[in-house]
């Protein structure tokens, strides 16, 4: 019985790669459908974690805070989310999902049928797994 090759970290980076590539197709897609850009749905995704902070938001989404504003600007006409002073610094705003919001993240997690498609040809067991492993990927260094 032969072994299986190991597979080399390039490789790896290669197939996150695809397939970071397919799942962004497929969101961006999903987006779409709502009429939002993908940066509007992803921002839509991240406070459905809960509200946040513009600052916060901008750092989560990998992008400079001025642009976040236009994001949120644009959301917020749509009746997507709102802006709220943070009790804890009433200088601070938080971005909070509307309900309408809150219904829009959904639908474009659920028209996301590729990458749904995909995940669930994996048992249980398999989802378990990958979900440890990218959680180890992406946690950064240990303390």
């Amino acid at each position: 019985m032969t072994e299986a090759p190991r597979v080399d970290t390039a490789q790896l980076m290669e197939l996150l790669s695809v397939s970071l590539g397919v799942y962004y197709a497929d969101f961006a897609a999903a987006a779409a459908s709502e009429n939002l850009t993908a940066s509007q749905g992803k921002a839509l995704t991240v406070l459905r974690r809960g509200p946040a902070p513009m600052r916060a938001l901008a750092a989560t989404m990998g992008c400079d805070a001025s642009n976040v504003t236009g994001i949120i600007d644009r959301l917020e006409k749509r009746g997507l989310v709102r802006r709220e002073a943070a009790a804890s610094d009433r200088r601070v705003k938080n971005v909070v999902l509307t309900a309408e919001g809150e219904r829009v993240a959904d639908a474009i997690s659920v028209r996301m049928r590729t990458t749904r498609d995909g995940l669930d040809r994996l048992s249980e067991q398999d989802r378990d797994d990958l979900y440890a492993l990218l959680e180890r990927v992406f946690a950064g260094p240990a303390a």
